[in-house]
């Protein structure tokens, strides 16, 4: 079955329809080229057709892309090149061609599909909350390569078009009808009917949309090279240059400011280098393994129940992110308890403050936002709970008042209900030890901010039944969480990983090495934040209870600097009350190393140890703690084991998680630094058995 259709309709106009059999969105495929040619040739030599709205046969998606499966088949930058050529002399002949394009947008239209909308002379899209258009390439290691670079710059301006090619984020319809990448916004039912209007009205005549200020920038030799200066600059002390494609996408729109057809030759040239760089690759994986993910239950041949009312136990930052999430991303109605009205009224204030962020920007309406918050109710007493499906508690790490939660949640609630615990290190069967209904409780760990940390954990212990794991698993992927199922024990498995890193990187600054290098060098590894920073964002005083309850199940590889606990007798806990590693207070807030801290540690700062030194003897615990993981059960494959890292703590993503930077590093280089540190410094970096085992027969964890 052919994946286009032309309509010939009235006055000259053809319906040009994108449908791929078999597929649930429209994506752009090599295959597809002879087809598309063939379907432009028979529009060329049509007289009768004057006009062609192109348009998608799916129901809410225009094209969400090119097909990126293709390019594993690429053996060379040269074949990554052609692809990219043949990309752009296909849109090259739709926006040459001597007939009128208007592309009806109606639902994603992202890399690929954006481009090829950018080919048509005109762009219309609806209003949906579903319409979004942008080119994320960057977030794969990539950059637009049929003609992007080119041709949204010259549309929209320099600015705010690599502003969007940089960050990979796309605009919903209303922001595309103000940048100027389409030329009008309408009701869904109309679209079609306003894309014929418009394919009547002859080819584009150019013409400019700039302010004067981006003129002086842009059109200006002394403007345009301030202007590329800078944001170089800016992308180099964000991505430590760890990535390439962000300053490849820089070259590529200066180039072509210049000079589009050595611009279009550059573009083509860099998207063949970056298709075969080992951080494209990795982030490419990523993908592959989240995509996977999406389609998986959480029990192979279980379904998950329907949840349709859900319940949040606890009003604080953690509650007021579950509540957020279930509304506004789940579409349940969520009612939050509290033991005090000043709770429930917290856990509101978190979503109306992100909802009305989104009024004042324009993303949403006000009658929106009072829909998603009407969904959030609050009560003092368990009323209104007999319903619930599902009820997540996020109260104070305290093994006695979450068994009293499932206790209350079993006496208020049916019997099916879902007692899942937000708990970040308490073992799951310790928290079911007292229950009824021990089989209805589970593990659901999500990570702060909830609106905006993409993973969750889900935890079963030996009880909980299949099909409350599916069910919970789905409920996650509907709050857009993406979920792992974990074997339940202290930590789980993020922060059990996360705990030796963060340990040692304090052991370290007992030595004497500087806070703000070691932060700074982590950072430089690829870590989002330093450890010292980390901390002071969760709370000094929440980043040290897991410990305990590590060292309490594997001993003293889980130990930390006894030093910290002056850190709370002298009530430092972080950003939260303005005191911690960092200072808070003046322009430098959160920047500057608070040198008191040294003299209560009784430190005498010396920067002793290389770049190198600090990076082996903090991220190698944490892949050595990985392995375990995997060793024992607690994740179910390496895929989950980079995907929780990578979304859980900000692993680098362009290392591909602790597994593939394993398979990166070679077994014998990991086991040999691992020996030699537990040689010189403590027994704790004595490899895991399962590298040990692997190094034997010479595996790998991706073969």
């Amino acid at each position: 079955m052919s994946a286009f259709t032309l309509e010939k309709h009235n006055e000259g106009i053809a319906i040009l329809t994108m449908d791929i059999p078999g597929e649930t969105m429209n994506t752009l495929k090599s295959e597809f080229g002879h087809e598309i040619t063939s379907v432009l040739e028979q529009i060329e030599s049509d007289a009768d057709i004057k006009g062609v709205v192109l348009t998608s046969g799916k129901p809410d998606s225009f094209v969400a892309g090119a097909d990126i499966s293709m390019l594993a088949a690429c053996e060379s930058e040269k074949d990554a090149q052609q692809l990219s050529t043949q990309g752009q002399q296909l849109f090259d002949r739709i926006s040459n061609s001597s007939k009128t394009f208007v592309a009806a947008i109606h639902g994603p239209a992202l890399g690929g599909g954006l481009e090829l909308a950018l080919a048509c002379d005109y762009r219309v899209c609806s209003d949906s909350d579903k319409t979004q258009l942008g080119l994320p390439e960057v977030q794969l290691g990539l950059l637009p390569g049929s003609g992007g670079t080119q041709r949204l710059p010259a549309l929209i301006g320099v600015q705010q078009a690599m502003k969007m090619m940089l960050t990979g984020s796309p605009a919903r319809a209303k922001q595309a009808k103000k940048y100027g990448i389409v030329d009008d916004l309408v009701p869904l039912s109309i679209l079609q009917n306003v894309a014929m209007k418009m394919a009547k009205q002859g080819k584009r005549i150019a013409k400019e949309n700039k302010s004067f200020m981006n003129k002086m920038l842009e059109d200006t030799s002394a403007g345009r090279k301030l202007l590329f200066k800078k944001a170089r600059e800016q992308t180099l002390a964000k991505t430590k240059g760890n990535y390439p494609a962000p300053l490849y996408i820089i070259d590529c729109i200066e180039t072509g400011v210049s000079d589009s057809t050595k611009g279009y030759a550059l573009e083509a040239e860099l998207f063949g280098k970056l298709v075969m760089t080992k951080e494209s690759k990795q982030l490419r994986q990523i993908f592959f393994a989240t995509t996977d993910m999406k389609k998986e239950q959480g029990v192979d041949g279980v379904s998950a129940q329907p949840v349709e009312h859900a319940g949040v136990l606890g009003g604080g930052l953690m509650g007021g992110g579950i509540a957020f999430v279930t509304a506004t991303k789940a579409g349940l109605p969520v009612r939050v308890k509290d033991i005090s009205s000043d709770g429930i009224a917290g856990a509101i204030r978190y979503s109306y403050d992100l909802l009305n962020k989104k009024v004042k920007k324009r993303f949403i309406r006000k009658s929106q936002m009072q829909s998603e918050l009407a969904k959030i109710t609050g009560c003092l007493d368990y009323s209104g709970y007999k319903q619930q499906d599902i009820v997540i508690e996020a109260v104070f790490e305290n093994l006695e008042l979450k068994q009293q939660m499932v206790a209350d949640i079993e006496e208020n609630c049916k019997e099916e209900t879902i007692f899942a615990s937000n708990t970040s290190s308490i073992p799951i069967a310790d928290i079911a030890a007292k229950a009824k209904r021990p089989e209805n409780v589970i593990g659901l760990h999500y990570f702060s901010p909830v609106d905006k940390m993409p993973l969750a954990e889900v935890i079963p212990h030996e009880k909980t039944t299949d099909q409350v794991i599916s069910t919970t698993v789905e409920f996650a992927k509907k709050q857009g969480k993406t979920p792992i199922v974990v074997k339940d024990g202290a930590g789980f498995y993020v922060n059990r990983i996360l705990a030796p890193y963060m340990s040692e990187a304090g052991y370290l600054a007992m030595e004497g090495q500087p806070l703000d290098d070691i932060d700074k060098t982590l950072i430089k590894f690829g870590f989002p934040v330093g450890p010292f920073k980390l901390l002071d964002e969760v709370g000094i005083d929440v980043g040290t209870k897991i410990i305990p309850i590590l060292m309490q199940q594997f001993g003293d590889r889980f130990s930390a600097p006894g030093a910290f606990d002056k850190l709370l007798k002298n009530d430092r806990k972080g950003k939260k009350n303005n005191a911690g590693f960092y200072t808070y207070d003046g322009k430098n807030a959160g920047k500057d190393v608070d040198e008191s801290v040294y003299d209560l540690l009784g430190i005498s700062p010396v920067k002793k140890y290389t770049e190198n030194t600090v990076i082996e003897r903090t991220v190698f615990l944490m892949l050595n703690e990985a392995a375990r993981c995997l060793e024992e059960g607690v994740i179910r494959n390496p895929r989950d084991g980079d995907i929780g890292a990578i979304f859980g703590i900000g692993f680098p993503p362009f290392r591909g998680g602790p597994f593939r930077y394993i398979d990166e590093l070679g077994i014998d280089f990991l086991i040999d630094r691992l020996k030699h540190y537990a040689k010189v410094y403590d027994e704790k970096y004595n490899p895991a058995d399962i590298l040990l085992e692997m190094q034997k027969n010479k595996d790998n964890f991706y073969k």
